[in-house]
């Protein structure tokens, strides 16, 4: 019986190491709109990721959508919706809304 129980410590001590656990990071959804953005997707990223705080930019799980991860402590949600406002090009622009 004492065996089990190491071994089962032994398992979810390992599996707690193998598993990251970043504080402050999130996930925001920002639903795009604008004349022409979707044409634009790669503006639209390069706007997002240079923005300080900004891990990763995900424009394919979900069409029309931005799904930004982030470090919250680093960047706030207003600022990514900023961010992609920020993007017009001749004849078109891009328009970001935080989804709750």
């Amino acid at each position: 019986m004492n065996t089990i129980i190491k071994c089962c410590c032994l398992i979810g001590f390992a599996c707690a190491m193998a598993t990251p656990v970043f504080a402050g990071e999130q996930q925001v959804m920002l639903m795009l709109g604008g004349k022409f953005c979707e044409t634009y997707l790669g503006d639209v990223e390069a706007s997002l990721a240079k923005l300080p705080g900004v891990k990763a930019v995900d424009l394919k799980s979900m069409k029309g959508h931005a799904v930004v991860t982030i470090d919250g402590e680093k960047v706030k949600a207003d600022r990514l919706v900023v961010a992609v406002n920020g993007v017009k090009g001749d004849g078109w622009y891009c328009t970001g809304q935080v989804m709750k």
